[in-house]
């Protein structure tokens, strides 16, 4: 069983560098979609049961996570899934 950071990049190695349609994470398939304004590419899995989203970020935005990305730092925010009372939001893995 892969670790949250493991699994992170692999999806993000088979969803943004390698352009993958879809992932694979355990012999589970996860449609890679695109977002309806922007076209940014997203991805919906599941990580020991619970619901995750991998959200391309938007090269054009001037955020401080946006900027933190850019420079190469691992960066990862979390909100909270529905039904979830409370989330956290961290800058690195």
């Amino acid at each position: 069983m892969m670790s949250l950071e493991e699994t992170l990049v692999e999806v993000w190695r088979q969803a943004f560098a390698e352009g993958a349609k879809a992932v694979v994470l355990d012999e589970q398939r996860y449609p890679i979609l695109r977002t309806s304004k922007r076209r940014l590419r997203q991805v919906d899995f599941k990580f020991e049961g619970k619901e995750i989203r991998g959200l391309e970020q938007n090269p054009g935005t001037k955020s401080r996570w946006a900027v933190m990305a850019r420079d190469g730092k691992k960066v990862m925010r979390r909100r909270p899934i529905r039904g979830e009372r409370a989330g956290w939001k961290g800058d690195a893995l």
